[in-house]
């Protein structure tokens, strides 16, 4: 392996690393707060972070355009959104459910994005329908009970999977004609002008609450979606695209991993052999492009050059 690649890949690590373990800051963040005031704060901050960086070139993709104004406006109106929705219904499905199992759920728009191309046209080999058999029967043990209902967190964890496939392919929509820094701050700036009107007209906003809450804010704002989505950008001009979507999936084990440490959070056999058979769908539905990583070919169908930080955050970006 390159010197370059290896080090691409363990920043993406890195990347994978802060993400995953964010869901343990949103979940404290809400000791505090309500999650519409978290998120405005989170991604206020993360805006914040990324905007001296947009005027450094050498942080900028190979072959990256700068892209229009109205690219730039419209671009990141849907994008922001898009990461609203996602990061809301994430957000509230953390009150109910552990941050283990947010991270795996909310995994699996993995899976979303290549069936939400079907409609778009794009083909799927069976990689992903094995994947997608794989990801359900995952998620039928993680969340749902004996008596068959799913708990109200997960659900609404569930729904945020939708709005991240979408913002998926969103920004990978963009990033093809505009500069991906620019399009996350602009994101990141209207889904915290959403968050702080939702939060007016919902929450209680004191300064103490602020106040006490600054660390999860701190981490979840600059950590995940500043300084976390800075290193896939730069990163993915370097490390093969299957090596960084399989990387990147590796945060669903560090949120359970943080939840368990962080958190005592416990799932039992029934809830890890969930986990065991979402990954083991997510990384499945990455094969072809794993297979084909050290050809020089056409990129298959749903293999993606950007993705949300998370979203990223994910913090995706979120």
């Amino acid at each position: 392996m390159q010197t370059n690649t290896l080090k691409s890949d363990s920043l993406l690590l890195v990347a994978a690393f802060f993400w995953g373990t964010t869901f343990v800051a949103q979940r404290k963040g809400m000791d505090h707060m309500g999650p519409m005031l978290y998120n405005a704060l989170r991604f206020l901050l993360g805006a914040v972070t990324l905007a001296p960086l947009i005027a450094w070139p050498g942080l900028r993709l190979a072959g990256a355009r700068t892209g229009t104004p109205r690219l730039l406006f419209w671009g990141g109106l849907l994008a922001g959104v898009a990461l609203f929705g996602g990061a809301s219904l994430q957000q509230m499905g953390l009150q109910y459910t552990t941050a283990g199992k947010a991270g795996f759920v909310t995994s699996l728009y993995v899976v979303l994005v290549p069936l939400m191309g079907l409609f778009l046209g794009h083909r799927c080999g069976p990689s992903l329908w094995l994947g997608v058999a794989l990801t359900v029967a995952g998620l039928y043990l993680l969340s749902v009970t004996e008596s068959l209902t799913i708990a109200r967190g997960d659900l609404l964890v569930l729904a945020s999977a939708l709005f991240w496939a979408i913002h998926v392919q969103l920004i990978g929509y963009l990033a093809q004609r505009g500069d991906p820094l620019r399009i996350a701050c602009a994101q990141f700036l209207v889904c915290s002008a959403l968050s702080f009107l939702a939060a007016l007209a919902g929450e209680s906003i004191t300064a103490g609450a602020i106040r006490a809450a600054t660390v999860p804010i701190l981490y979840g704002g600059i950590l995940s979606a500043g300084v976390a989505f800075t290193l896939q950008v730069i990163c993915q001009r370097t490390s093969p695209p299957a090596h960084a979507a399989i990387i990147m999936s590796l945060e669903t084990v560090f949120a359970a991993l943080a939840g368990w440490l962080l958190l005592d959070e416990r799932m039992g056999w029934r809830g890890l052999a969930g986990c065991a058979l979402m990954l083991a769908g997510l990384m499945v539905v990455q094969l072809p492009p794993l297979l084909g990583a050290g050809r020089k070919a056409r990129r298959p169908e749903g293999d993606l050059a950007i993705l949300p930080e998370r979203p990223p955050y994910h913090d995706p970006v979120c």
